[in-house]
């Protein structure tokens, strides 16, 4: 596996928004091991709660969680922090198409169950999006 490139010294913060426990270790262990700093929650509520108080580059969220779902978090995180990039992650077709209507504001949809390659490479692509 590569690393995850930066344009700077430091690392790329992810903040990691799942409500299956063994999902979000898994993501969490494949982008530590390329090279990112991890923060991970349980739902939106708690992903809300960890922006009001970090900056991130990039939010990745399932879409169905408890609490807060993915879309709702990633239409109050864009509101706060308009650099964020998102990537969506979700096993249902139907939600997946919900979050195509936020095409302005998720930059790329993963669909369940996805890769470790899969999800090392959308880190990378969005992070060769410029910022807003």
């Amino acid at each position: 596996m590569t690393n995850i490139e930066t344009n700077a010294d430091t690392s790329i913060k992810i903040l990691v928004a799942e409500d299956n426990p063994a999902v979000r270790e898994f993501i969490v262990r494949a982008l530590q091991a390329s090279g990112a700093h991890l923060s991970a929650v349980p739902d939106g509520q708690a992903a809300l709660d960890v922006l009001a108080n970090e900056r991130f580059d990039i939010l990745i969220t399932d879409i169905v969680m408890p609490n807060v779902d993915g879309i709702a978090l990633a239409l109050k995180a864009v509101r706060q922090y308009p650099d964020l990039r998102i990537i969506m992650i979700s096993g249902y077709a139907q939600e997946r198409m919900r979050a195509h209507n936020l095409d302005a504001l998720v930059h790329r949809i993963i669909a369940k169950p996805f890769s470790l390659e899969e999800i090392c490479e959308a880190v990378q692509d969005v992070m060769a999006i410029p910022p807003l």
